[in-house]
């Protein structure tokens, strides 16, 4: 019996690990003070963020984060975003994946949204 690929939420700043699988970095803006090789990315997917007005208005206020999960899972609806999405489902589905956010607490960020989407 193998094990289903598995999707992990990490930040970018760390480095790489064994089990990483693809390495996506899904925020909008490009990380602060990190280089492209340092990121060791297998891709950036831009199109899965949440639009500029949400990011904005959640600023990753703990406190806004399950609004900010209605409002961006809403948003993933959006045609470009929904095939971004897709895009991931098929990167998990070929192995595991990593999904990579430049925030302090990842664990309330779009990546995190994006894994739970994912492994339901």
């Amino acid at each position: 019996m193998t094990a289903s690929p598995t999707v992990q939420v990490r930040r970018v700043y760390a480095p790489p690990a064994p089990d990483d699988g693809a390495r996506v970095l899904v925020d909008r803006l490009w990380p602060r003070g990190l280089s492209k090789a340092d990121a060791a990315l297998d891709e950036w997917c831009k199109q899965v963020a949440p639009s500029a007005e949400l990011r904005s208005w959640f600023s990753h206020d703990p406190t806004r984060f399950e609004e900010f999960r209605d409002r961006y899972t809403a948003e993933l609806e959006d045609p470009e975003r929904a095939a971004a999405l897709d895009h991931l489902r098929d990167l998990l589905a070929s192995g595991g994946l990593t999904l990579l956010t430049a925030t302090a607490h990842p664990e309330i960020s779009q990546a995190a949204v994006l894994a739970a989407i994912l492994r339901a």
